[in-house]
């Protein structure tokens, strides 16, 4: 078993009697962390639970709450005392959080849920579970992580978090941040050596994204249609979302794209950066810039993609980590790649150098933010290391 930073918050959350709602991608390591979690339970009346079974499913979408009961029963659940009940890709059965509510407010049951889609679990569990749950969300993995499950993490490597450029640890894990950049952060890519399967299990991610993720969640007709918007967005990482220039490409309505832009970022696909504004009317004018979650995904789907940009993108998910993700940008001579937590200002390139370290004090500076770092890929031939290194930035 493979430890994940985000188990400590889980485990700490296990006592509590709010309902634990795991949200990620598919294949990111929701059951991977729901059976870890079901471990650490030290009573046997417990019970885990794959929706992606039909029978599971049709336990729950029984009209009857008391025949849902006896199937609980009937399946090893002492509901006259304390259990946990595990149940995976929840939102394959839509009335679920109305009979979690039920179970919840009548038992000693704590729940663990797992789903792929913010969208749902946002929308049916505020409604229905206000107050009753805590959601966490589940990323690939970071580079910590990836070290971590590849053996190569040393635990000296923490000092060297956000730390200016030191060669030796540069030496140590530059090979293995390339893989990293090349193939991402899913947990089943990142254990195997072989880079065909690699390349296999990626495209396994995909298309079970599609076919199972996208179909569930929106009408089969568009399906197409978002895998070349999918398309089109890799080939355009880290630009601005120019909505009219992709409906046009797309033959689709401006307001369609946006929803389609909604959805992958609801299924944990893209993120959207928006860019720090001043006052809600620019913030909701302004357009927000494409990143995908994960790179091994983006490499997929655009192979000619220029490794800046994929360089780029891997630090938009690393720094996204680290608190929230904004850009600034007033004119071509004002220009800032992120902003985390409208504190500290970060500029990206793949060789930095001392200009760009002096641009980006003096934008960060204008616009009031004190913080600053240059963040960088390779070492530059003029000895310069006042930046810091992309494998640094965990």
């Amino acid at each position: 078993m493979y430890r994940r930073k985000a188990f400590t918050a889980l485990e700490s959350h296990l006592t509590k009697t709010q309902a634990t709602v795991i949200m990620g991608m598919r294949r990111v390591g929701k059951t991977t962390a729901i059976k870890h979690l079901l471990g650490k339970v030290a009573h046997a009346n417990k019970l885990y639970l794959d929706l992606e079974r039909i029978e599971h499913r049709h336990l729950f979408n029984q009209p009857s709450y008391s025949d849902i009961e006896r199937g609980l029963t009937q399946l090893g659940i002492d509901l006259n005392a304390p259990s946990v009940i595990a149940l995976d890709e929840i939102q394959l059965v839509k009335n679920l959080p109305s009979v979690i509510k039920s179970l919840y407010d009548t038992y000693q049951v704590k729940f663990i849920v797992a789903g792929s889609s913010s969208f749902y679990l946002k929308n049916h569990f505020s409604e229905s579970l206000a107050g009753r749950k805590q959601i966490f969300e589940l990323w690939p993995l970071d580079f910590q992580e990836f070290l971590e499950f590849r053996g190569l993490w040393k635990p000296q490597a923490e000092m060297e978090r956000l730390r200016p450029f030191l060669r030796t640890f540069f030496d140590i894990y530059g090979a293995a941040y390339e893989e990293y950049i090349r193939f991402g952060g899913f947990p089943e890519v990142v254990l195997t050596d072989d880079r065909s399967d690699k390349e296999n299990y990626l495209s396994d991610i995909v298309n079970a994204y599609i076919e199972l993720d996208i179909k569930l969640l929106s009408d089969f007709e568009v399906t197409d249609a978002l895998y070349k918007l999918m398309l089109l967005l890799a080939g355009r990482a880290g630009s601005k979302a120019d909505f009219t220039k992709l409906s046009s490409i797309l033959s689709l309505n401006r307001h369609k794209v946006k929803d389609y832009l909604s959805l992958l970022e609801y299924t944990y696909f893209i993120r959207q950066v928006k860019p720090l504004a001043r006052g809600i009317d620019k913030e909701l004018t302004s357009q927000p810039k494409i990143y995908f979650t994960d790179t091994g995904i983006l490499n997929k789907l655009q192979k000619g993609l220029s490794s800046g940009h994929l360089f780029e993108n891997a630090i938009a998910s690393q720094l996204a980590l680290l608190g929230n993700l904004n850009y600034f940008e007033k004119s071509r001579s004002l220009e800032i790649d992120f902003i985390v937590d409208e504190a500290v200002a970060y500029e990206v390139k793949e060789t930095p150098a001392p200009q760009y370290l002096n641009s980006l004090r003096n934008n960060a500076t204008t616009i009031g933010v004190v913080e600053h770092k240059l963040i960088g890929r390779y070492p530059p031939e003029s000895g310069f290391t006042e930046f810091v290194w992309g494998g640094s930035v965990f």
